[in-house]
Formats: C-alpha cells, structure tokens, sequence
C-alpha cells in the first residue's frame, strides 16, 4: 500500500485530477490516468480522443516513444477468452503541457460499460517494468 502510495503522489502533484473521474491506476512501477475528450463524457457513435498520462515511480512521464504500448477496448459483461472490439493504434500527442502521451481516438459502438486494457513494456530494457493498466469507462447515449 504504501508503495502505491509513493508512486501516485508525485502523479496527483504533476498531474492532478480532476474530481473523482480520473483514478490512479498501478502495475508494478507505472502509475496511469484515463482521460475521454471531451469532459471525460463519451458519446456513443462519436469519436473521442482517450489518452494516458503515465508515470514511473518517482514521477517521471513515460511517453509513448519510451514505451511498446497496445490499448484494447473490450465491451462489458466480459467473459475470458473474449476478444477485444477495437485495438485501436496508439500515437503521441501533446497535452495539458506533457508531451508524447499515448493516446488513440475511439468510437464506442452503444451506450454502455466498457473496458480499456493499457499494456506496455519499456524499449530500453530496466527503464521499467512491463504493466497492465485497467480501467472502467461508461458510455453515454
């Protein structure tokens, strides 16, 4: 606990939430943020650009170029062995004053509840571990 502690405070100073929509998910020593523009409010049938502000532990961004990163998109209820509904590609963008932050426009298919599976492993080998970022996402009407 108190290691997970450790790692996203420095994401809460460097990068604070807003409101209780964004939480702080950890794998090993990668910290993440989910962000959905816009308002973190998706609209099934309309794209909307997700992108994720990663960290390490002690704070230090992890840009897509740092990173071998796949994101998929899984439709709830989910049963093992389901297969995602979209592996959309990652690319880098520029936001809120970071730089190379993963990100992937998204089109949900129908209202609904929605999983986004973040997995990475560095480029450069003992940069940091690999990880799995999961989290929950609902989707308006």
């Amino acid at each position: 606990m108190l290691g997970a502690l450790l790692l996203t405070a420095p994401l809460l100073i460097l990068n604070p939430l807003r409101g209780t929509a964004h939480e702080v998910k950890v794998s090993g020593d990668i910290g993440g943020t989910l962000h959905i523009e816009p308002n973190d409010n998706p609209i099934a049938g309309t794209s909307s650009l997700a992108w994720f502000a990663l960290n390490r532990r002690g704070g230090q961004p992890v840009r897509l170029s740092d990173c071998n990163c796949s994101l998929a998109v899984y439709a709830q209820p989910r049963r093992p062995g389901d297969s995602p509904i979209q592996q959309p590609s990652l690319t880098a963008k520029a936001v809120e004053g970071r730089s190379g932050v993963p990100s992937a426009n998204l089109t949900f298919p129908r209202a609904g509840a929605y999983d986004l599976v973040l997995k990475g492993q560095p480029v450069t080998s003992g940069d940091f571990s690999a990880f799995e970022l999961r989290f929950s996402v609902t989707v308006a009407q």
